[in-house]
């Protein structure tokens, strides 16, 4: 095939952790191992280093000792590992000048995305009862007992919070203060909601949902994250799932906010009999197939995102949120490091398969 560059866009700083080899979560080696498969050579780029003037970068690119600074041509295909707010003018510019970006945005609301899947009639039926806002809290108020509010823009569990009815016109408002772990409870009243959750609710935008009763496993609520990628051929393949077991008397399974990873496969076994876990398996992988089917309609250069799925102890199906840069390493966490390796190598194949058939790009 032929030794080629690949680009890896990284946020500036992780970007200054690549040759200390300190970038978090993302697997610098996990790079180089699924890069090496398709006859590629990665190079770690930031946005500010990306010359399309001349059709050079100064990007990091692995040596004999150690990552070190060099100028190279722009690769033809760079994987956007890095956030960028829809039309970021920086990743304009490089598709401008011919770069294939893949994944060129990966932070889109909820609300985006709740209204994109809303369009089609099969993934309707998906979607937790929703509005937005001060106006829809009163509203979904009157009409459920349990309800999650999420910001659109909020990541990790952010700023989720919850609601629940204790008797008519009495709640609890379950939240975690600024700079605390620990969730605080407040008694509410319907019709005079606390100054500080109209507050929250006036300073980003919200979605209020529906809460799902999600299935469970010793006490503790679980979903599943499936990881969805294009790889060679361009189409959309299950790379893996993971099931995401929240804390403790929590309510969010975000392992950022204390949540354990578990094999997918365990878990439903343990949450339902047999048969019928195999069966709720196979439908979450289908329902995430035809979610990154529809969302890719309207977004272009998707290519990359990890999908939450909530299960009743009924064994029904809801989506939750897409994520559009998926962090990958629950399956790590869970003991599946062969599906951990596959999530890096599918992107990999995939600017291999761009850069062979560079018209696909546009074509998808």
């Amino acid at each position: 095939m032929g030794q080629k560059l690949v680009g890896i866009l990284l946020n500036a700083a992780m970007h200054r952790g690549v040759p200390r080899l300190k970038t978090g979560q993302e697997s610098l080696e996990s790079y180089e191992e699924a890069a090496a498969a398709y006859g590629l050579t990665p190079c770690f780029l930031k946005l500010s280093d990306i010359d399309t003037g001349s059709g050079y970068s100064i990007a990091y690119v692995k040596g004999p000792n150690g990552y070190r600074s060099a100028v190279i041509p722009t690769p033809d295909a760079i994987h956007n590992r890095a956030i960028y707010d829809p039309g970021s003018q920086g990743v304009e510019r490089i598709l401008r000048s011919g770069v294939q970006v893949y994944n060129t945005c990966n932070r889109y609301g909820k609300d985006q995305i709740h209204g994109l899947l809303e369009q089609n009639e099969e993934l309707r039926g998906l979607l937790p009862a929703t509005s937005a806002g001060l106006a829809g809290l009163k509203e979904m108020m009157d009409s459920y007992s349990d309800l999650i509010l999420k910001p659109c823009r909020g990541s990790i569990g952010q700023g989720v919070m919850r609601l629940s009815r204790n008797s008519p016109g009495h709640w609890t408002w379950s939240y975690l203060p600024g700079g605390s772990n620990s969730w605080a409870s407040t008694a509410v009243h319907q019709d005079a909601l606390p100054r500080a959750l109209r507050a929250r609710l006036a300073s980003a935008p919200y979605l209020v949902q529906e809460r799902i009763p999600l299935a469970e496993l010793g006490g503790r609520p679980f979903d599943l994250r499936v990881t969805v990628q294009r790889g060679w051929g361009g189409e959309w393949q299950v790379t893996g799932l993971f099931a995401k077991r929240a804390a403790p008397g929590g309510f969010v399974s975000n392992i950022a906010r204390g949540g354990e990873a578990l094999d997918s496969i365990f878990v439903l076994e343990q949450a339902f009999s047999g048969p019928a876990a195999a069966g709720i398996r196979m439908s979450v992988l289908a329902h995430s197939l035809s979610i990154a089917r529809e969302l890719e309609k309207n977004l272009p250069g998707l290519a990359d995102i990890g999908l939450d799925m909530g299960i009743t102890g009924k064994g029904r199906i809801y989506f939750i949120e897409c994520n559009g840069r998926d962090q990958r390493y629950g399956f790590r966490k869970a003991g599946l490091t062969g599906t951990w390796k596959e999530s890096y190598r599918k992107p990999m194949a995939y600017a291999r398969y761009l850069l062979d058939h560079p018209a696909q790009h546009n074509s998808y």
